[in-house]
């Protein structure tokens, strides 16, 4: 397998590169850190709902919506991005997502033992030190590929993370800012001091060839994936594709009546927030629209899950999405099929 150490490269280049990998037919490893800060939010996501958008604009902060679940964060340099691109039917790759996570989170999980830091894993996709969560991790499928994205926080702007979510009011945002001081740390914070960048890159690439096995390395992107990152860039940097989530559906019309009801609900659950748009008539679902910063395989599926629900009575909710999960044999770490009932009751 190719380690593509590319340093530091444009923002979009951050993104672009490990979604043009999987549609060449390549695996490998890419490690890099964006040039500059953008704002990425989780392929389930609205924007609308999640960032301050008016605010991003202002500050000349872009906003990506990735072909990964998860949530929005602030993203800059001081993060070391790695990338894995790996064939589903590589021996490597085993069994299950939550299996998935722990062999691959296993490198940055010993990079930072080596730095000093009690790194361990948490599932579903947390990296944690000293009870604060010290890395940030999402997987995909692309095709016959298996996508996961983290980072190494070398340092992290916690002011600017708040500052660009979309929050109700600036008590809110505070308490924001607050609350990921005391639930989010970085490698600076651990050690009091920063190694290196290029000490960094070692360790990381290190401890990824134990987990993959021997590395050839790469420090530049070819013509072929170049052109695909440009193609790619062509459809993930528009506004069509950012904003795509929260577009209604084809024959999403509602009209309100007795024995209609518009719901919009939000529900917590240990694997992310769901959120839920639902027209209800008599009883039954006539229309459903879900979103939030949850994760969802295959993540095409979501929604064909939506159509599904069409005609369901809200009591058979849970049945539905469970039937649903058996037949096309979803995995959603951390959210189960009554968590779509709670969100749809």
């Amino acid at each position: 397998m190719k380690l593509n150490r590319l340093g530091t490269v444009s923002w979009q280049d951050s993104q672009l590169l490990y979604h043009a990998l999987p549609r060449l037919g390549r695996e490998g490893l890419i490690l890099l850190s964006p040039g500059a800060p953008y704002v990425c939010i989780g392929y389930f996501q609205d924007p609308e709902q999640e960032v301050d958008l008016a605010m991003c604009q202002q500050h000349a902060i872009p906003v990506f919506r990735r072909e990964v679940g998860g949530g929005a964060v602030y993203l800059d340099g001081e993060q070391l991005f790695y990338q894995l691109v790996i064939h589903k039917d590589n021996p490597l790759v085993p069994a299950g997502w939550e299996a998935f996570y722990r062999r691959f989170l296993q490198a940055p999980i010993d990079a930072y033992r080596a730095l000093g830091i009690p790194a361990q894993y948490r599932p579903v996709n947390d990296i944690i030190a000293n009870g604060r969560k010290i890395s940030g991790n999402g997987a995909a499928e692309i095709g016959d590929y298996y996508i996961l994205v983290g980072n190494l926080i070398v340092d992290f702007n916690y002011a600017m993370m708040a500052r660009v979510l979309k929050v109700p009011d600036e008590k809110f945002r505070d308490k924001v800012y607050h609350t990921l001081q005391d639930n989010l740390s970085t490698v600076r914070r651990e050690l009091g001091s920063a190694p290196p960048r290029d000490e960094l890159w070692d360790l990381l690439a290190a401890k990824f060839a134990e987990v993959l096995g021997p590395l050839e390395v790469e420090t530049t992107v070819d013509a072929a994936w170049r052109a695909e990152a440009d193609t790619q860039g062509q459809r993930l940097l528009s506004d069509d594709w950012l904003y795509a989530r929260e577009r209604p559906q084809a024959g999403r019309k509602v009209t309100i009546r007795s024995g209609v009801q518009v719901w919009h609900k939000v529900f917590k659950a240990p694997g992310g927030l769901i959120r839920a748009t639902a027209e209800v008539q008599d009883g039954l679902l006539a229309a459903v629209s879900l979103s939030g910063d949850f994760f969802f395989y295959p993540a095409r599926l979501l929604p064909d899950l939506e159509a599904a629900l069409a005609g369901v009575r809200v009591e058979q909710v849970e049945a539905a999405v469970a039937r649903f999960y058996a037949e096309q044999q979803i995995e959603s770490p951390g959210v189960t099929p009554a968590d779509f009932a709670q969100v749809l009751s």
